[in-house]
């Protein structure tokens, strides 16, 4: 006679989970973001704000490490970036480098400082953010 305990491991082996059997009739693409910001702290909670959301994220504490993953396959949908950075570039010329490896990025800025903004091409929202408030943002921006 076959336990409860024993049953319990042998049933995921046998049976796929009804995730698995979603994907492999309806194929979801995942939306795959860039956030890019020298604050690890925010950086972390954003990321798990976005990735509970249902987003793919990569992440990069400055734009040597970011321009790194523009191109890359599979290729990156949006690109939300701080402005104010360290190291010489800000998120405007992040940005503009990203757009020449990928014409079609979408663009999301945030900032904690009162700086000229006349260089987005996107929108540009300020800091702290609100977990809810980002993911309503990158929503939106995705389905413009």
């Amino acid at each position: 006679m076959v336990s409860v305990e024993q049953l319990k491991r042998l049933v995921p082996a046998v049976v796929p989970s009804t995730r698995m059997i979603f994907k492999a009739f309806y194929p979801v693409t995942v939306q795959r973001i860039l956030l890019v910001d020298d604050d690890p702290t925010w950086r972390y909670a954003a990321a798990k704000a976005l990735i509970g959301a249902g987003y793919e994220v990569v992440s990069a504490s400055d734009y040597m490490a970011a321009l790194d993953l523009v191109g890359a396959t599979p290729p990156i949908d949006i690109l939300v970036t701080d402005i104010v950075m360290p190291k010489g570039m800000n998120g405007f010329a992040l940005a503009r480098m990203a757009r020449l490896r990928q014409r079609d990025l979408k663009v999301i800025y945030m900032t904690g400082y009162d700086v000229p903004t006349h260089e987005a091409v996107g929108k540009v929202i300020r800091k702290p953010i609100d977990p809810t408030h980002l993911i309503d943002e990158v929503r939106a921006a995705l389905a413009a």
